[in-house]
This record gives structure tokens, sequence and C-alpha cells, in this order.
């Protein structure tokens, strides 16, 4: 019987050992940027630029209305373990009161402007816009708001528009370098990708349109005026300041309507219906729904561009 020596049988197994090792013990997860963006779309941005190297969290949830909500204590603190905070910086009502406490509670926080750059288009109402010029955001990160946000004078839907998309992915691949530099070629790589998608859905858009020839379209929350502004349309805006609309206000929504040859109005599902609703009924029409707080922004806005050229033909 042949034997094999001990000391080769224990040199072999000290070979072999690394392989048995690393086939039992998984590698450890490579730790995430935890980034919290204020509303959904921009955290569409910071995961597609962020990829695997970021867990992006929400402070406004599904269905939660932006101009309202108030954080849960829970939320705030996230923003603890948070290395960046992703902010619409548009004059949206939760962030107004919400900033300076951020800010306060954790003076370390990376602030992320989405808006930097943006020129913020005057309120609109009843088709009308306010007595104001575009306002260029010229504050730094983390100072507060120009009194024109505060009062609601400025439109703060920006990133329905996919020219201020392609702004808005310059902000978060910026931010997202500067929180973490070791991956700034893989940042860039996925941003410049995004980039290249956002270029492809505006042209898209602008073909799903092209045959609409009554350009104008009737919402009661004046969320679209960006996006209309990109393609040429008309938004006709029934609600101002998400106020509820006094009968002469209905009135003259309903005449405008009619007088326009609109038959839909589009809806948030942020908000009531019940005035959209009696307007329809006014005009012989119907509600339809539009999301300006989808977390899917390629998809939500080819899906409201369907829906906003069936209510125009």
């Amino acid at each position: 019987m042949f034997f094999i020596p001990i000391r080769f049988i224990a040199i072999a197994l000290l070979l072999l050992f690394p392989f048995f090792y690393s086939g039992c013990v998984s590698k450890p997860v490579e730790k995430r940027l935890q980034v919290v963006a204020s509303i959904a779309p921009l955290a569409y941005f910071a995961e597609k630029i962020g990829g695997g190297y970021v867990t992006v969290s929400v402070m406004v949830p599904p269905g939660g209305n932006p101009h309202t909500y108030e954080p849960t204590p829970r939320q705030m603190s996230m923003l603890g373990s948070a290395k960046l905070f992703i902010k619409a910086g548009s004059g949206v009502e939760f962030e107004l009161d919400l900033m300076q406490k951020i800010m306060s509670m954790y003076p370390v926080l990376r602030i992320c402007n989405a808006a930097s750059g943006i020129h913020l288009k005057p309120a609109e109402h009843d088709g009308e816009h306010s007595e104001r010029h575009d306002y260029p955001d010229e504050h730094s990160e983390r100072h507060d708001y120009p009194d024109e946000h505060r009062h609601g004078l400025v439109d703060p839907h920006y990133w329905l528009s996919p020219r201020n998309a392609l702004v808005i992915a310059e902000n978060v691949e910026r931010s997202l370098i500067e929180a973490d530099p070791e991956r700034t070629v893989f940042y860039q790589a996925n941003a410049d990708r995004l980039k290249q998608e956002l270029h492809g859905l505006s042209s898209e858009i602008h073909v799903k349109l092209a045959s609409v020839s009554n350009r104008r379209f009737l919402v009661f929350h004046p969320a679209w005026g960006y996006y209309a502004s990109d393609f040429a349309l008309e938004q006709i805006a029934a609600e101002e300041e998400g106020k509820t609309l006094t009968p002469r206000q209905l009135g003259r929504v309903i005449q405008k309507a009619r007088t326009n040859g609109i038959r839909v109005v589009f809806v948030s599902p942020q908000f009531s219906t019940v005035q959209a609703e009696t307007i329809a009924r006014e005009i012989g029409g119907v509600t339809r729904a539009v999301d300006p707080l989808a977390f899917e922004y390629q998809e939500n806005l080819l899906r409201a561009t369907d829906a906003f050229k069936g209510g125009m033909q």
C-alpha cells in the first residue's frame, strides 16, 4: 500500500485553504454613498448617475404633496447618516421651512441644489404669467431662498423640462463626484449616458407632438409650464398656489376652456380633483391624471405626452 507522508498532506491543505475559504465566505459589501432627495424625480437622477454605488431615499413619498408635506422624525434622523441631500431649490413649500432646520442639525451634510443654473419662470394662473421676469438661481447652495420664491411668484416645477433635466444631471453628477471623488470616472460615464438619453427623450416628444394643431391644454395644478415651453405648447392653469378657486375664478376657467375648445382637464394625483371634475362637467369633458412627481422620469414624460396629445386633438 502506498502512503503519502503527513507533511505533504499538510502542505497541500495549506495551499488549498484560500480557495475553500473564498468559496465559503462572501466578500465584504462595498459601502454605498447615502443620498437623500427631496422629491422622487431628483432621486431618479441620483440613481441613474450613482448606479450601484449609491443608496437613495426620498423625503416626499409617492402621492405626497410637496407643497404641504412635513417630513417625519424618522426621515429627519435618516439625514444623519446621509452624505448628500439633493434639494429642488425652486421654492417647493416644504423645503422653505426644512432647509434651515437641516443645515442647523447637520452642518457637514453636502447640499446639491438641483436648480442651480436654471432660470425659474414666473408662476401661471388662468393662463396668465405673474408680472415677473425669469429668475436665475444666483443664491449659493447653502443659503435661504429669495423672497420671490417664498411668495409663490415662481413656478417650482422646472424638472418637467427635458432641457432643464440636462442641467439637473450636471448638478447631481458634480455633487456625487465631490462627495465620492474615487468614483469620478464611473459617475461621469453614467451622467454622459443619461444626458444622451435625455436628448433622445426630447426628440421623441417633439416627434409625438409634431402633428398636434391645437397646442393649448388645461391643467388644474400649474405644474407643466416648463414642459410646455420646451415643446411650443401653452399651459392654461386653473388654480394658483394650491388655493381653492372662487366661483368667479371657476367661471373664468370654464369660459376659457370653452373658448379654446378644450374637453380635458389634466389633474395631479397629489391634489383634490373635486373642482377639476366640476370644470370637466361644465365643458362636457373629462379629467385625466398626469403626475409631475413620478420617479420614472423618462417613462413618465412619455406617458404625459401621450395624454396631452390625446387631450389636444
